[in-house]
């Protein structure tokens, strides 16, 4: 008599969730997700820069038709900084849970990497404002470091070019082939 009531309730509770499956499939089902290249604008999806990439050797110019320069380093610098503590967040939970596995040394390493290409990329902006630019903001990727700097309105020379070269260069283990130079100019 136990096992029969017993898999009463056990057949009870999986119809019960079978059927919460399906009114949830359903609900879901009618409400119809709007496409996001619908709703947004090319503003919203691109901003309002262009990108032009020349040599390697030479500087990118990014225009900012769009508000001021200082607008575009404050969002550029949220907008890393946001997804840098989303990241950090995420492996620190990593390593709480898996403390002592691979998969918790892993993330240790991640995170020390994390940590310090913040502290290049904050080092090299400072130093960059320190030889007399008005602003910058540092990408560090595994292969590249991208430098936005705010431009005169001439633009970099090619000694400006080299000197935020040679900043990135000194604070970092990357070869000068690896640094990019974006020029942000407003307009």
């Amino acid at each position: 008599m136990k096992i029969w009531k017993r898999n009463a309730v056990i057949a009870t509770v999986l119809l019960f969730i079978c059927a919460g499956v399906y009114l949830n499939w359903s609900y879901n089902n009618r409400q119809k997700t709007p496409d996001l290249t619908d709703t947004l604008n090319a503003e919203q999806v691109m901003g309002e820069a262009t990108l032009q990439m020349e040599d390697a050797a030479e500087p990118v110019s990014l225009d900012t038709s769009a508000g001021s320069t200082d607008d575009y380093f404050a969002q550029m610098r949220l907008s890393r900084q946001s997804s840098r503590d989303s990241a950090v967040e995420l492996l620190e939970e990593t390593i709480a849970y898996d403390e002592g596995t691979t998969v918790g040394d892993t993330a240790s390493q991640t995170l020390n990497r994390i940590v310090g290409a913040a502290l290049s990329e904050a080092q090299i902006e400072s130093l960059i404002i320190a030889k007399g630019f008005t602003d910058c903001v540092t990408y560090m990727a595994d292969d590249t470091v991208s430098v936005a700097v705010s431009a005169p309105a001439e633009g970099l020379s090619t000694a400006d070019v080299a000197l935020i070269s040679d900043v990135v260069t000194s604070q970092t283990d990357y070869d000068l082939s690896q640094v990019r130079v974006i020029e942000v100019k407003a307009q």
